[in-house]
């Protein structure tokens, strides 16, 4: 897609420092509200969590001698490699400072959250691990555990983040189902099913963007207006009614949500007729209006 040139892009390899302390802010803010979830609610309630976390739980409630964060830093261990050979030097380095953080909140971090009824505590566990997630993912490593095989998925097969989240942790459902009770692991499914929402709209929900498909006879006042205006890429493709057969022209853009309402008035305004079709974006993968994190 043909898109107006930026004013002076800078391209680097390396972050600089301010990035560099930014991603570790993300990493921070993140690993804390995960330890909130965590110590506050999960542990008192005996839920279990999903991924390496769940692991860790299972065993402390098993064997409650090692402390929950040097039980989940031990079982990173492994998945470390395929952070670095699968996605990338700086991805591992951030994920190895992400594990770091995250089980130094686990050993920190302990508010207590007064919620009662384990319904009520699942949603709201959900919600605050789930938002947590996906502060850490928008930084450009992970807090290590399932996270960097769900980077891995997403990278190689375009799998959400959410989805391989969900049916990773199907695993930690079945072993909770078995070694504690079944209420324990409906809870937790609870939980799970809340976390994996919460971070898809953290990552991609908040940034969707929108693919408009346009044909209309004045489709170069439009094209004009989603340049100069809204300042984003426009493909003109030549197209053949299939009725009439005759030659028209298809205008094809990405924008994002904010940007919609404007380009519909507009096009409205520009021609009434004009023939509209918006689609909704699995990712964006490109300078100015992508919206895939880069890890």
């Amino acid at each position: 897609m043909e898109t107006p040139p930026a004013a002076d892009p800078k391209q680097t390899s390396e972050p600089g420092l301010p990035a560099v302390l930014g991603n570790l802010g993300l990493i921070l803010t993140g690993s804390a509200l995960c330890a909130v979830a965590i110590n506050g609610i999960l542990i008192p309630h005996r839920f279990l969590s999903g991924g390496f976390t769940g692991l860790a739980l299972e065993i402390y409630y098993l064997w409650p001698v090692v402390p929950v964060s040097a039980l989940y830093a031990v079982l990173n261990v492994p998945l470390f490699a395929m952070g670095w050979f699968h996605v990338g030097r700086r991805f591992f380095l951030y994920s190895l400072a992400g594990v770091a953080v995250f089980s130094g909140a686990l050993q920190v971090v302990r508010l207590p959250v007064p919620v009662h009824d384990p319904i009520l505590a699942a949603l709201l566990a959900g919600i605050i691990t789930g938002t947590g997630s996906g502060i850490i993912l928008r930084s450009f490593g992970s807090a290590g555990g399932s996270d960097i095989l769900s980077i891995i998925l997403l990278r190689r097969f375009s799998v959400r983040i959410g989805t391989t989240v969900l049916a990773f942790n199907g695993l930690v459902l079945a072993t909770a189902a078995v070694l504690f009770d079944l209420e324990m692991a409906l809870y937790t499914l609870i939980y799970i099913f809340v976390t994996a929402r919460m971070v898809d709209v953290v990552v991609t929900g908040l940034s969707q963007r929108k693919a408009v498909t346009i044909i209309s006879r004045r489709w170069e006042e439009i094209r004009k207006y989603v340049v100069d205006e809204i300042q984003r890429g426009v493909t003109v493709l030549r197209a053949e009614g299939g009725y009439r057969r005759e030659e028209e022209r298809v205008l094809y853009t990405v924008i994002t949500f904010r940007e919609l309402a404007r380009l519909k008035r507009e096009i409205r305004r520009i021609d009434p007729t004009a023939f509209v079709v918006v689609n909704e974006t699995l990712e964006v993968m490109g300078h100015r209006i992508g919206n895939q994190p880069h890890w």
